[in-house]
This record gives structure tokens, sequence and C-alpha cells, in this order.
């Protein structure tokens, strides 16, 4: 299981936890919201029962509005008794500023059929009065509550994740930094010893071709490691030909991998296009890309390398012809431990990003890709 597998992993257990634990309030708390609705309906009937009883007795205005109050005594359940033409009698948990408004009255009776069915109150006489209600306060609060934990502990989550992989990812940089300045340090003693070997073969005359040959893997080693000496600084960038570095870093690459695998270009040798650019870092980009794309291939296919200039920006395309990518690993091929190797660490592309984005202000993404067919990968370079 390579890192950027594990990472997904705790991805989707956050996301089931916040889910599960989101559903089960949710589940928990509608329930209870139905045992509420229930018992207010209840209560509302009961009401109702005793209204009935005490419009039909005998008793004095003041003897009703003391005992109507006693049944109602209640302070959470907003509740209109009316007539039937519909005229208000009495209101309970309105707003006291606003219940003589006969506008307001009739939004929040509207309002009120539209949640509950009112009850109706047959009189001894055959008039018929009515009573509507509509949730308490605490209940529709209580209705709301799961969403907004869950939003809550969704928050929760997404600020615990962003501030879990922001310092995992500074430790990372701290690791990676060290590790290539390490590895800078322990290949510069080994590189300059060989160096010094090149020039005393030289010395006894052997075959110049073998020699040669010998020298450029040296300058190799030399350029890998002040690439990893760069690593974790800002680096220098220096007005440079675009296409000369590209067709240099590719005859490299070109020389090492399978004959039958062809290199193509847009533009030709003495082409040029000027553009800021740390030229050890940037080869490394182009070094990235082109044995991903041979790894695609495999030992037969195609790389087309093409620049478009244009007034402000550069596209540089890398084209293969290869077993493609998926769509939905896109953006996490750039992803810090994301690999199809066995051997692979997956840091290739994730550096090649750096490089680019943080380094030389570009950008980099797949712009195409289909399984079988092939991907192409484009660089954007601010000129």
């Amino acid at each position: 299981m390579n890192i950027y597998t594990q990472k997904i992993r705790w991805k989707f257990f956050l996301f089931v936890m916040a889910a599960v634990i989101g559903l089960t309030s949710l589940i928990y708390t509608q329930r209870l919201v139905r045992e509420l609705k229930t018992e207010e309906r209840k209560k509302v009937e009961l009401w109702a029962k005793a209204t009935k009883q005490l419009i039909e007795l005998d008793i004095t205005e003041s003897d009703f509005e003391f005992l109507f109050e006693v049944i109602e005594n209640n302070n959470t359940v907003p509740v209109i008794l009316v007539d039937a033409l519909g005229d208000t009698i009495s209101t309970r948990n309105l707003n006291p500023v606003r219940k003589n408004n006969p506008e307001y009255l009739h939004r929040q009776l509207k309002k009120m059929n539209q949640v509950h069915e009112s009850i109706e109150i047959e009189l001894s006489n055959g008039e018929k009065n009515y009573i509507y209600y509509k949730d308490s306060f605490i209940l529709t609060k209580l209705a709301w509550f799961p969403f907004i934990q869950l939003g809550v502990i969704v928050l929760f989550i997404f600020v615990s994740y962003y501030a879990f992989s922001a310092t995992r990812e500074a430790e990372q940089n701290q690791v990676w930094v060290g590790l290539s300045k390490e590895t800078a340090h322990q290949l510069g003693t080994p590189t300059s010893s060989l160096s010094a070997w090149v020039e005393l073969l030289r010395m006894k005359n052997l075959d110049e071709n073998l020699v040669s040959e010998f020298e450029k893997d040296v300058n190799r080693l030399e350029k890998i490691t002040e690439r990893f000496s760069k690593v974790g600084s800002k680096p220098a960038l220096v007005r440079s030909n675009l296409l000369k570095e590209v067709l240099h870093t590719v005859q490299y690459i070109k020389n090492r991998s399978s004959k039958n695998v062809s290199f193509e270009f847009n533009f030709g040798e003495n082409e040029k296009i000027w553009i800021p650019l740390n030229t050890v870092l940037f080869e490394w980009v182009i070094e990235n890309l082109c044995k991903n794309a041979l790894d695609a291939i495999g030992s037969d296919g195609k790389i087309r390398i093409s620049i478009t200039n244009q007034t402000k920006v550069i596209y540089l395309d890398i084209n293969d012809n290869g077993k493609g990518i998926p769509k939905s690993r896109f953006k996490t091929i750039f992803s810090p431990g994301y690999t199809t190797k066995e051997r692979g660490w997956g840091l290739g592309l994730s550096l090649t990003k750096r490089i680019v984005e943080i380094y030389h202000g570009g950008n980099i993404f797949v712009k195409y890709s289909e399984i079988n067919k092939g991907t192409t990968i484009r660089i954007i370079l601010k000129k």
C-alpha cells in the first residue's frame, strides 16, 4: 500500500465517520420531533375539547378568559381560535406587537393550515369554531438541530484535516529538503573523484569515445547533485532559450531509450523562445515527464513535444500514445506518494509540479488522456 492509498483511506474513513454521526443524530432527532409533534397535537386537541365545554357553559366572559388561559397554559405552541366565518376569537404565543394586525393573522393562519390540519370544535348550537396551530419554536429548533450539528461536524473535520495536512506537508517538506541536501552532500565527493578519474583516463590515451561517454555520465551526476542541492531554496531564474533546453534534455533521454520509440518536435533546432528559467531544475521537469511517457509507452511508441508561443505565456505539451490515465487520477498523479510502480516513491511528478508552479510561477496539468490511446501533459510558463 503506497502513501497516496493510505491518504485516500483516511479521507474515506473521516467522511464515513461524519456521515454516521450526522445520520444517527438526524434519525434520532427526527424521531423526537415526531413524538413531540404527536404530543403537541394531543395537547391542542385537549384544548379544543376543553374550549368546547367552556363555551357551552353558562359562565361570565371574564371567567371564560381565565379558564381558556388555564387551558392554554403553554408558552411555546402558537395557536389561533377562529369562528366559522374565519374571524379571530383568541390567539396564543404569537408576536404580541403584531397579533392585532389582520394581515399578520391571515398569514399565520395560512402557514398553520399548511403545516397542520385544523381542529374543529362543534358546539351544541350547531356552530363551529376552529383551532389552528403550528410547531412550537422549541420543536422547530430541534428539527433543525441535526442539520446544524452535521454542518459543525463536517466543518470540524475539514478544519482538522486541513490543519493535519498542512502540518504533515510541512514535515514532509522538511524531510525532503533535508534528504535532498544530504543526497547532494553524499554525491559531491564521489562525483568530484570521478571527474578526476576522467582526466586521468584521458591522459592514458584510451579510446576518446569511451572516455567521452564516461565524462557525459559524470557530468550527469554533477547535474543531479546540483539539482538536489537546489531543492528547498528559491532558485535564480535566468533568461534562457526554452527550445534549446528542451531539445538538449530530450536528446539525452532519446539516446538512452528504445530505438522503437520516436521523438517528434513542432519546432526546429535554430528557433528561439527566451523566458526566465532555472535550467538545471527545468531539465529535471522534462526528464520526469519524458520518463513517465516512456513508462506508459513501453518499448514501442511515439512521444511528441509541442511548444506554442502565445503573447504572454508559453504552452509546452508532451504527448505520448501510451496506456493513458483514468480521468479520476488527473489531479492525484501530482500528489506526493502517488505511484503505479511497485518500487516507486511517487515523488517525481510531485517535484515536477513544485518546480513548475512554485519555482517558475507556471502551471502543469493533464490536458488530455484516454485509456490505451495516450496522454498529453501541458505546462504553461509565463514569458
